[in-house]
C-alpha cells in the first residue's frame, strides 16, 4: 500500500535549511499495523504528513496504493485523501461548535454521501467506539478519552484504507490510552492498515512492526510476534 524510495523533505527559510527526511525507504503492506518511533525532531511527524498527502516530498518517490503521488498537486492530493485516509491526532482536532454526531459526519459531507447512508455510517462508527450515548454532546463536554474515541470514529466513518495516528494517546491517561490502542488494534484486525507515530514503547507493542527514525533516516526495524502484538501484556 505504501512505498517510498529515497524520500527527502527539506524545509528552507532565508537563513536556514532543515533536512527533515533524508532518504527514507519504507514499504508497508495492506493490513499492516506499523509504529514509527524515534526522538523528537527525527522526522516522524513529517513522514506521517507526507504519507497522509498533507505535504509533498522535496525529492524521492512515494507510491500510495500502487499510484505515484509524490508530485501530485494539492487538489489531486485532497481528492485522493478523501475516503482513503483517516487521521487521528494527539490533540483530537474536533470542532467545538459541532456535536459528536456532527464531527463524525463531517468527512461524509465532504464526500457528498447521501443522507440515509450518512446516518447509517455515523451511527455504526459511534457504536463501534462505544460513544453513541454521547452523540448530542459537544467536545468540551467530554473527557479526553471520549474525545479521542470520537476522533477515531471520525477517522473510520468513511471506511478508509489507511489510518494515520500521530501520538494518539499522548494526551490521555494510561487507562484511556489503552482503550484507544485496543480500538486501533481492533480496526487493524478488521483489515484497516494503520501507521502510528508514538514515543510509547507500550503503544508500539500493539503493532506488528516498528520503524525507528533518527535524523530523518530509517536506522532500524523490528518485528513483534503477531499474537503478542494483538494483546500486549499477556
Amino acid at each position: 500500500m505504501i512505498q517510498t524510495e529515497n524520500l527527502k523533505k527539506i524545509y528552507r527559510t532565508d537563513e536556514v535549511e532543515t533536512l527533515a527526511l533524508n532518504g527514507v525507504n519504507i514499504e508497508i503492506g495492506a493490513g499492516e499495523f506499523v509504529s514509527v518511533m524515534g526522538p523528537s525532531g527525527c522526522g516522524k511527524s513529517t513522514l506521517l504528513n507526507v504519507l497522509g498527502l498533507l505535504d509533498t516530498p522535496t525529492e524521492g518517490r512515494y507510491a500510495f496504493d500502487g499510484q505515484e503521488v509524490g508530485d501530485h498537486s494539492e487538489r489531486q492530493r485532497a481528492k485522493l485523501r478523501k475516503g482513503n485516509i483517516g487521521f487521528v491526532f494527539q490533540s483530537f482536532n474536533l470542532i467545538d461548535e459541532l456535536t459528536v454526531y456532527e464531527n463524525v459526519e463531517l468527512p461524509l459531507l465532504y464526500l457528498d454521501t447521501p443522507s440515509a447512508e450518512r446516518t447509517e455510517r455515523v451511527e455504526a462508527a459511534l457504536d463501534r467506539v462505544q460513544i453513541a450515548h454521547r452523540r448530542d454532546h459537544f467536545p468540551q463536554q467530554l473527557s479526553g478519552g471520549q474525545q479521542q474515541r470520537v476522533a477515531v470514529a471520525r477517522a473510520v466513518v468513511a471506511n478508509p484504507k489507511l489510518i494515520l495516528a500521530d501520538e494518539p494517546t499522548g494526551n490521555l491517561d494510561s487507562t484511556n490510552g489503552a482503550q484507544v490502542m485496543e480500538l486501533l488494534s481492533d480496526l487493524n484486525e478488521a483489515g484497516t492498515t494503520i501507521v502510528m507515530v508514538t514515543h510509547s514503547p507500550a503503544d508500539a507493542e500493539y503493532s506488528a512492526r516498528t520503524i525507528h527514525l533518527f535524523d530523518g533516516k530509517v536506522v532500524s526495524e523490528n518485528f513483534i510476534e503477531q499474537e503478542y502484538a494483538a494483546h500486549p501484556g499477556t
